[in-house]
């Protein structure tokens, strides 16, 4: 593993810097998991976050994303810089990724959505998913919806049923997307929202006392193209409003609910956010950002890969990517 690590990192190190201007890279993370989890082996545990942060740390410059806005505003952005970025403020960000953060001596900003916060609940995305993973049932109808017949009783039985209601719930009303997860839970006999998932007011505070910034991600995590835009306003507004009282500071840095331009946020959110009076703003468009960028519409990306070599090779695939390119 050290030797496939070493290769990766000098690959990135040696590409990270071909092109002439410095662009800023951003990585979203969602979830570390302590151990691996077979529903989703794309994602990292600990041990694997741990070696990608070893990569990171000696293939680039990592910023706090205030620091490179700033930097990239003023044209002074470092070559190889790179920004580590988490969403939605799930529980393990505090428990296992940041004591990895702080051993490697590295800063993240967290995009914590406050309505889940202190046992208030979870997503609907994660409420399908916990109830797929604890079903005991073999087999799940929903020809009634037109989603076919499953079956329940593989790792990749579950991962495909998945796929199928998260892909059928993501655009729904939020009204009709409630009611459809709570007819999932019925038909595969789960009950509870998993609340234990997100963080408390107390981990968000541990966050940012330890170094870590903060950024809002409204309230509800709404898709917010699918709301009116006074509706946007009282979720982003309300969000940053809570996450100021908890950690008793300013929240000047935002993220995009599922972060898709013109699908799932567009321009009148987008005036909306500098009308409030944030910094910045990211979203989920691939690339690497220059000055030229909007910096309310800053890209993040995912390098999905099981290796750490094929994460550095497409990590450096993004670096390489324009924003237009992507959007």
């Amino acid at each position: 593993m050290s030797s496939i690590v070493s290769t990766a990192s000098r690959l990135a190190h040696n590409a990270a810097g071909v092109l002439f201007e410095p662009r800023l890279l951003i990585l979203i993370f969602h979830r570390v998991r302590p151990v691996p989890d077979p529903l989703f082996p794309g994602e990292p545990d600990a041990r694997r976050f741990d070696s990608l942060l070893g990569l990171i740390k000696s293939s680039f410059r990592v910023l706090s994303l205030r620091a490179a806005v700033t930097a990239l505003r003023n044209r002074s952005l470092p070559p190889r810089s790179l920004v580590i970025t988490f969403d939605d403020g799930y529980a393990d960000n505090a428990d296992v990724a940041l004591p990895l953060l702080r051993r490697h001596g590295l800063c993240a900003t967290f995009f914590v959505s406050t309505g889940f916060l202190d046992g208030a609940g979870c997503m609907w995305n994660d409420a399908l998913i916990e109830s797929v993973r604890t079903t005991t049932v073999r087999e799940l109808d929903l020809g009634d919806w037109g989603l076919g017949r499953h079956s329940v009783l593989s790792i990749s039985d579950r991962q495909r049923l998945i796929e199928v209601l998260l892909g059928h719930g993501k655009y729904l009303p939020p009204r009709e997307r409630n009611e459809f997860v709570k007819e999932i839970q019925a038909r595969v006999m789960v009950r509870g929202d998993f609340p234990a998932l997100m963080m408390t007011s107390a981990q968000v505070r541990a966050l940012h006392g330890a170094g870590m910034e903060i950024g809002g991600h409204t309230i509800g995590h709404p898709i917010l193209t699918k709301l009116a835009l006074e509706e946007s306003r009282l979720e982003i507004r309300g969000g940053r409003e809570r996450l100021q009282q908890v950690v008793d500071a300013p929240v000047d840095l935002f993220a995009y609910p599922n972060g898709r331009p013109q699908r799932d946020y567009d321009q009148r959110h987008v005036a909306l956010v500098k009308e409030l009076g944030f910094l910045a703003a990211v979203s989920t468009a691939s690339g690497a950002a220059s000055a030229k960028d909007d910096m309310f519409q800053l890209p993040r990306y995912t390098p999905w890969g099981r290796t750490s070599a094929i994460w550095a090779a497409r990590l450096l695939r993004n670096r390489l990517q324009k924003v237009s390119d992507a959007a």
